[in-house]
């Protein structure tokens, strides 16, 4: 399911923002925050609920707050936003319990942590698609483009 999450988000990000500023290696990493933080518990909990990726957003943005600091915040400001996206590609939000997670009480549903088989791999076809498409869209065949990706996280559409 890594690349539904992933590819997924920087799909969804780029075509949203058409920003060149955003650094889309944190938006990848962002989008896979729900699964790291609930792997443990095998199911949908606090990664998957609305309050994670806010309380992220607050940390960024606390972190990040005064002079000097727009640039790292340009950058940081992907974890949450990746967050978010990954949450939604998860579907958490059909899990209401979950979801508002603690507004309507303190127990989760029962929502798995990955979907059945033939949807996660009907969601890798998807997020292989994604990959397929951000591949040409940033014209990553040419190395130096590669290069400015994993060096500053940055892409140009072509």
């Amino acid at each position: 399911m890594l690349t539904w999450y992933a590819a997924g988000a920087v799909f969804g990000v780029w075509n949203v923002f058409q920003s060149n500023g955003i650094d889309v290696r944190l938006i990848a990493l962002g989008s896979l925050a729900p699964l790291l933080v609930d792997a443990g518990f095998g199911a949908q909990r606090y990664g998957h609920t609305l309050l994670a990726p806010v309380v992220a957003l607050v940390v960024v943005m606390l972190a990040t707050a005064g002079r000097g600091h727009r640039l790292l915040r340009r950058h940081l400001i992907g974890i949450p936003i990746g967050w978010f996206c990954g949450i939604a590609l998860s579907g958490a939000f059909t899990h209401q319990h979950t979801f508002w997670w603690p507004a309507l009480g303190t127990d989760f549903d029962h929502a798995s942590l990955l979907p059945p088989l033939p949807w996660a791999l009907a969601f890798e076809a998807l997020g292989l698609l994604a990959v397929r498409w951000c591949w040409v869209r940033f014209g990553l065949a040419d190395p130096a483009r590669r290069r400015m990706l994993w060096r500053t996280g940055r892409v140009v559409s072509v």
